[in-house]
């Protein structure tokens, strides 16, 4: 409990300090979230334009059936590791966003 105004304004403080770091952290990671959704989605544009031209050359049907089957494989396979890595950075992020506060929640336990 604070019992005097210095100890209220050294908290307040403390407070603040603690919201600039997390804004500062959410800040980092959410521009790492979009170039990483900005890679992705420039890579699976990339993968996609190649398949359409190996598929528009495509000589019989059961070639094409192979080409397209081997891009959505590979389409699949990324976005399932796509998904993986940006849940992971968003985990971190929850993790780092917190950290300024875990010593201000740790006071309010006692």
């Amino acid at each position: 409990m604070v019992q005097s105004p210095e100890e209220l304004q050294k908290l307040s403080q403390e407070n603040i300090e603690n919201a600039m770091k997390s804004f500062g952290t959410l800040s980092k990671s959410a521009q790492a979230i979009a170039v990483e959704v900005a890679d992705y989605s420039k890579s699976s544009f990339e993968q996609g334009t190649a398949a359409l031209e190996k598929l528009l050359g495509a000589k019989t049907l059961e070639q094409a059936v192979e080409i397209q089957q081997a891009y959505l494989k590979s389409a699949y396979e990324g976005a399932v590791a796509q998904a993986t890595k940006i849940g992971e950075l968003y985990t971190e992020l929850a993790k780092e966003a917190y950290k300024p506060f875990e010593t201000a929640f740790g006071k309010i336990g006692r």
